[in-house]
């Protein structure tokens, strides 16, 4: 299942009209117009192969954002319900310091009506360049007292508004 929605969010980033109509289509105007923003300045997009490393890698004019994609029907994604989604977000932010990317999670409300999508990136200290107010925009994946990741579906960033964003300050 988590393939579809790879699937669904590359043809968002690449501004696939069907995708696009698609997704929109029980969204409200104001996220309607977000996600057609994309259409301005669409990204090329790459799939990851397997599960290893990272799901999506997004492309455009000197911005490179490698994305993983969750998807659930609970608003409340708990990483430590899993040792996999664990090591595998480690060592995604471990490679994204080492070559100065961030790493970008993408969470799919499974049924959700409207904008369906939240953006969020993974507290990674400082970081510098032009990616800098980027991160700085993004909600961090929440760190329990434990020391565990848990992303909470309302606190991220819609989609509609992370693209917005992005054309606005590339353009």
């Amino acid at each position: 299942m988590g393939k579809v929605f790879e699937r669904e969010l590359k043809g968002i980033l690449t501004a696939n009209e069907e995708v696009l109509s698609r997704v929109t289509k029980t969204c409200d105007a104001v996220e309607r117009e977000g996600y057609r923003r994309i259409e301005e300045k669409p990204f090329m997009v790459v799939r990851g192969a397997g599960s290893l490393g990272v799901d999506l890698v997004a492309i455009r004019e000197g911005l490179s954002l490698p994305i993983e994609v969750k998807s659930s029907t609970s608003v409340v994604l708990r990483f430590s319900r899993s040792e996999k989604l664990a090591i595998q977000a480690q060592e995604m932010v471990e490679d994204c310091r080492r070559v100065g990317l961030m790493p970008v999670y993408a969470f799919r409300h499974k049924g959700q009506r409207g904008d369906a999508w939240r953006i969020f990136t993974i507290d990674m200290g400082p970081v510098n360049g032009r990616l800098r107010f980027l991160y700085e925009r993004i909600p961090k994946i929440e760190c329990s007292k434990g020391g565990n990741l848990i992303m909470r579906w309302k606190d991220g960033m819609p989609l509609n508004r992370f693209i917005d964003y992005i054309v606005s300050i590339q353009s």
